[in-house]
């Protein structure tokens, strides 16, 4: 069999320039290219491949810069090409970084077997969509098996994707070492600066260099000589690489995957493994990831849930330190002052399906910067803690009137009112959940933030929930005497628990200002009309 596909000689990757000029590249080529922040985005890169397909340029650049011992990236394709060739010096051919190559040589993301082993491998597979980690979800998030017109760029992102954040998914099919645990997933968080792609992975490349020998050290790592492109490792599925052979940067694979070639039609060939490749069970996912956050308390890597980053997880990751702040949440001078935010992006997995795939942007004003630069980002998490739970709070208080309007202003309520109550209550969080990070910038950026602006804040909230009561009232009883009955027993239950002393103490004392200004405001008017009619 042939070297075919190569990385390296053959422009397979699309992207798309800051002017939406489409233009093909070799591996090298796009290196180069994200060096002068010429990409604008990828046309064929599918939302749940964004972060795996950074965070495996970034790794790859940060392994071939350390190798050659230099400082800044790669100016020419010809210089990333020569430094890629080099990481490979026994398959100088550049079989390693080829879609397709003998069994016994390693092909981009595929381990090496025995000469024709995988001609005994049963597991056959058509369409790169069908080998990317989502064919689990069962067209959950996308319809499998659709891509049948696919280019050589849709394997490599498969590849990517498959290698570098698979689970567990059954006797044969284990997952990688960078998650906690086979049925969790390889969220990833860090900051994007103003700029294109490039400007992106410029930054966490130096942020990589810069942590190098602590990374080695704290996580158990080889400083030198470490296996970095694990896929280079012959694999007969039946051994593991021991954690402490691996370089910092290392880059894995998990699954034994083969891709074949027919004329210009690629397809593969799979087959499962008795053992995980690289064994670090015990570790929790706790690697030395330069995106994965880490809990602080429990010692164990980021795994989320089917809520994905809502407005609390995030507000945690982004500014609390109950987890360790990755290494690309690291805020740089030349980031910007405009434009920046924390990118936090993830797949929802569960046993044999995924939940989801999960994106949230968390933007970083420029009083915010100052404050992490300063590593005071405790003000801005105690900010948003505070919002968070007087969001709780109304919650808590509409879902009450919810229960008293849905069940007719009947002290015992059903399941089933209680369900109903449920959705709109829910519908009112995620309406505070889209909006959260905005108020909350505005609240930090304020100069009176501590009294006016969250003031203001609260009385919002308030009229939100309110307005989401109202809304339910047509979902409510239907008879005249039922209706005011229930709706009655909703508006008192709804205003008196803002006002009790259970109710955030905050918020009954802003609730009452603005009642007593609205009697004040009544009141001149009154007496004006009064005047005048005298």
């Amino acid at each position: 069999m042939d070297i075919q596909f190569s990385l390296l000689d053959q422009a397979l990757i699309r992207y798309r320039t800051s002017t939406r000029q489409e233009r093909h590249a070799t591996l090298p080529e796009l290196l180069a290219a994200f060096n002068a922040d010429e990409v604008s985005d990828f046309p064929a890169l599918r939302p749940h491949q964004r972060h795996p397909w950074h965070a495996f340029l970034v790794q790859l650049a940060a392994i071939a810069l350390h190798a050659a011992n230099r400082e800044t990236p790669f100016e020419t394709a010809a210089e990333w090409h020569a430094a890629l060739l080099a990481l490979t010096p026994d398959d100088s051919d550049g079989a390693a970084f080829a879609l397709v190559a003998p069994d016994d040589r390693p092909a981009f993301m595929q381990a090496p077997c025995e000469r024709g082993a995988s001609r005994t491998w049963k597991k056959r597979i058509a369409t790169p969509d069908a080998l990317d980690m989502l064919v689990t979800s069962r067209n959950h998030d996308l319809k499998a098996q659709r891509m049948v017109h696919a280019e050589a760029e849709d394997w490599i992102y498969a590849l990517v994707s498959l290698q570098t954040q698979e689970g567990f998914l059954g006797a044969g099919n284990y997952g990688i070492s960078r998650m906690n645990g086979g049925f969790a997933s390889r969220p990833g968080v860090g900051v994007v600066p103003n700029g294109r792609w490039g400007k992106r992975w410029a930054r966490d490349v130096q942020l990589l260099r810069r942590n190098r020998d602590q990374i080695a050290k704290t996580f158990g790592l080889k400083k030198k000589s470490g296996v970095a492109l694990v896929w280079l490792q012959p694999w007969d599925g039946a051994s593991s690489l021991s954690f402490s052979e691996l370089d910092p940067f290392y880059i894995e694979v998990c699954r034994r995957v083969r891709i074949q070639a027919q004329g210009e039609t690629l397809s593969a060939i799979a087959t499962g493994s008795k053992v995980v490749r690289i064994a670090a069970k015990e570790r929790c996912g706790v690697t030395g990831d330069a995106w994965t956050p880490i809990n602080v308390a429990e010692g164990k890597a980021l795994s989320i849930t089917a809520k994905g980053f809502d407005y609390k997880l995030a507000s945690t990751l982004a500014f609390s330190s109950e987890y360790e702040p990755t290494i690309a949440r690291t805020l740089l001078d030349d980031d910007g002052k405009e434009g920046v935010f924390i990118l936090a992006q993830g797949i929802t997995r569960g046993q044999g399906k995924t939940e989801g795939y999960h994106e949230r942007r968390i933007p970083i004003t420029a009083k915010m910067r100052r404050l992490m630069l300063k590593q005071k980002g405790d003000e801005i998490a105690e900010a948003a803690k505070e919002r968070i739970g007087e969001i709780a709070d109304v919650r808590k208080t509409l879902w009450s009137a919810l229960c008293a309007l849905l069940g007719n202003g009947d002290q015992n309520v059903s399941d089933d009112t209680k369900n109903k109550a449920n959705h709109f209550a829910r519908a009112f969080e995620q309406g505070e959940d889209r909006r959260f990070f905005d108020d909350l910038a505005r609240e930090i950026d304020a100069d009176d933030r501590k009294s006016e602006e969250h003031d203001q804040w609260l009385l919002a909230l308030a009229d939100r929930a309110s307005g989401v009561l109202e809304q339910a009232f047509v979902a409510g009883p239907r008879s005249a005497e039922r209706v005011y009955r229930a709706r009655g027993a909703a508006l008192s239950r709804f205003h008196v628990g803002l006002r009790s002393e259970k109710a955030p103490p905050r918020m009954a004392r802003v609730l009452k200002q603005r009642n007593e200004a609205r009697k004040a405001a009544q009141s001149e008017s009154f007496e004006e009309v009064s005047d005048g009619s005298n």
